[in-house]
């Protein structure tokens, strides 16, 4: 009877400390599988960029995050792999949206779209990136390891607005 009473308080005592656990990494999952989705996210309108762009800068951006995402999202199923995390298979329904609403526009309607998209994107994600950069573990290992290209995936992305702003500006130097 003792021996059973040892074996149900050891079962007990395993199943909190693995709930207490996984409790403790929960943001840091759910960190890492937004990061999968986004990294899936990030290469396909990376790709999309590349065919759709009509500036080369745009179609160099979108190559640039293909390649950048590509690698993170290698770094990101690490981090999933260390957590226990199942990663997903895919964007998120919402960034899916913004897949289709870009591939629908297309010339300089498409790269004006995209860059606004990329320059709000960038920038939340810098924002999430950095939370978790303060934190210990996988999750903010991999994080701190990719905040310096989302940086400069961000400033790629006001590079590009400012060419836009720049070529669509009227030429006041010809009016006296």
């Amino acid at each position: 009877m003792n021996t059973k009473l040892s074996l149900i308080a050891m079962g007990a005592s395993a199943l909190l400390t693995t709930s207490y656990v996984s409790a403790a990494d929960q943001p840091a999952q759910h960190f890492v599988k937004e990061s999968i989705q986004g990294n899936l996210a990030e290469v396909k309108v990376g790709n999309l960029a590349e065919r759709k762009g009509a500036s080369q800068g745009v179609k160099d951006f979108g190559a640039m995050l293909a390649r950048d995402h590509a690698a993170a999202n290698e770094k990101a199923q690490q981090a999933a792999t260390a957590l226990g995390v199942t990663p997903p298979s895919g964007p998120s329904v919402k960034q899916k949206a913004m897949y289709t609403e870009l591939a629908a526009l297309s010339g300089e309607t498409f790269d004006k779209h995209f860059v606004k998209a990329m320059l709000k994107d960038h920038q939340e994600d810098i924002a999430k990136y950095e939370k978790e950069a303060n934190g210990s573990g996988p999750a903010a290992d991999y994080a701190k390891a990719i905040l310096p290209h989302l940086h400069a995936h961000l400033e790629m992305a006001q590079h590009l607005q400012q060419e836009e702003r720049t070529a669509t500006a009227p030429d006041t130097s010809k009016s006296r």
